[in-house]
């Protein structure tokens, strides 16, 4: 298969991605309409602080556009993805959205990893009336007609998870992140539920995203010795957080760290030997023994390389273009309508289990796992719920008597972006 990729000359640029020479008409210089190429667009951050975490999540959905294509296309026409780099910067995000709805006349968008970079692409969606598939777990308090989400909601990672840290290793919790949406909300969540759970938080603290200033932070860790640390930092800002932790003597044995935002890609990038012992909370990891994960990940391997590393986000998009593939099929219509009316209720049997998306929402069951982090870099599953989880945006929790004054808060620091529930939202009821 022949792949054209441009060269990144700069910030933002485009990065067009041929996927679809494998057919016969993809060169042919057809005129008909119904045969002419579908083009999607991919944005992700190929540079800065989130690129790391971000090319992969490109290349998983690179992956299936070109099953796709090997397949026959969808409506029996080639997908043509073209990548734009979102530069790990939330209003690039938004610009580079615009360029692939209005310049590039993308049926749809998949892509995004922070929520302030999801929260920038959102109004540009909804205002030109594409779709964006979002691939990563996030803080909930948001629902979008525009937008599909196939990460987890609270409910499906951070709950759970900080129940298992209070039941497993101990009530004293401390909260660091980095300083932005989601480390923000979701420490809202981890607070009312370890104060439901009689817990207690000896400690909070943020950093910028990219900020390697890790030093009073991993003293504040030491003094205050917590039975668990609840890391929400984002980026290569966590290469030296567990360096300087390690060096503090702040290790497994000591105060064990529960990441949500680092996988099988951060652990590559980093000094994996200096995270053993600790744990990630995802929906997937690469270890899992189905023979939908072993499929993915040899068909991943084969395609980019036998040293690649899979993640949660990465299945994630894979999965996203598989069922956006699905909904056209079943609409008969590409466009972003076209997508959406077919979306409701698809289901795939995904590498890490069943996915469905839920109607309501447009957010997919996800089953909950914990895993400790090996030497080798790998993720071994010590619990998992066992089946999907039912979405839940606006999860019931005690403080949502208080929506609109978080809310109001969070939009003063967010340009406004953010969003009160919709009435018909579960959980949104006083």
């Amino acid at each position: 298969m022949r792949k054209a990729l441009g060269r990144l000359g700069g910030r933002g640029v485009a990065v067009l991605t041929v996927v679809a020479s494998c057919l016969p008409w993809a060169c042919a210089g057809d005129d008909d309409p119904a045969r002419q190429p579908i083009r999607v667009g991919i944005l992700h951050s190929l540079t800065g602080t989130m690129a790391t975490s971000e090319t992969p999540v490109v290349d998983g959905c690179l992956l299936a556009i070109e099953q796709l294509n090997a397949a026959g296309g969808v409506l029996g026409r080639p997908v043509v993805a073209i990548v734009r780099d979102g530069a790990s910067d939330p209003q690039t995000f938004a610009r580079m959205a615009e360029r692939l709805v209005e310049e590039d006349g993308v049926s749809a968008i998949f892509g995004c990893w922070t929520s302030a970079s999801r929260k920038e692409v959102r109004p540009v969606v909804e205002r030109l009336g594409s779709v964006l598939f979002y691939p990563v777990q996030y803080e909930g308090l948001e629902q979008s007609p525009r937008i599909v989400y196939l990460g987890a909601a609270p409910n499906q990672q951070i709950i759970p998870a900080v129940r298992w840290a209070i039941e497993n290793l101990g009530p004293r919790v401390f909260l660091v992140g980095s300083d932005y949406v989601f480390p923000r909300v979701a420490n809202v969540l981890v607070r009312d539920q370890v104060e439901a759970m009689g817990g207690e938080i000896v400690g909070e603290a943020y950093l910028p995203l990219g900020d390697v200033r890790v030093g009073p932070i991993v003293e504040a860790i030491a003094t205050a010795r917590p039975d668990a640390i609840l890391n929400t930092v984002n980026g290569d800002t966590n290469t030296a957080l567990f360096r300087e932790l390690r060096r503090a003597g702040v290790d497994p044995t000591v105060s064990p760290t529960i990441s949500f935002s680092i996988g099988e890609p951060e652990l590559q990038a980093m000094d994996a030997r200096a995270l053993a012992g600790d744990y990630v909370a995802w929906n997937y990891f690469e270890s899992l023994q189905t023979p939908e994960n072993e499929a993915f990940v040899e068909a991943y391997r084969d395609r980019f390389g036998q040293d690649r590393v899979l993640s949660d986000p990465v299945e994630a998009g894979h999965l996203a273009v598989l069922l956006w593939a699905a909904a056209v099929e079943e609409s008969r219509d590409p466009s972003p309508d076209g997508a959406l009316r077919g979306i409701g209720r698809r289901h795939l049997a995904a590498p890490h289990g069943p996915v469905t998306i839920d109607p309501r929402t447009q957010h997919a069951w996800k089953t909950p796992r914990i895993g400790r982090i090996r030497s080798d870099g790998g993720i071994e599953e010590v619990w998992s719920a066992g089946t999907p989880m039912r979405p839940m945006p606006f999860p019931m929790w005690r403080l949502r008597g208080e929506w609109e004054t978080l809310l109001e808060d969070l939009r003063a620091g967010w340009n406004g972006s953010w969003a009160a529930p919709p009435n018909d939202a579960p959980g949104s009821s006083p």
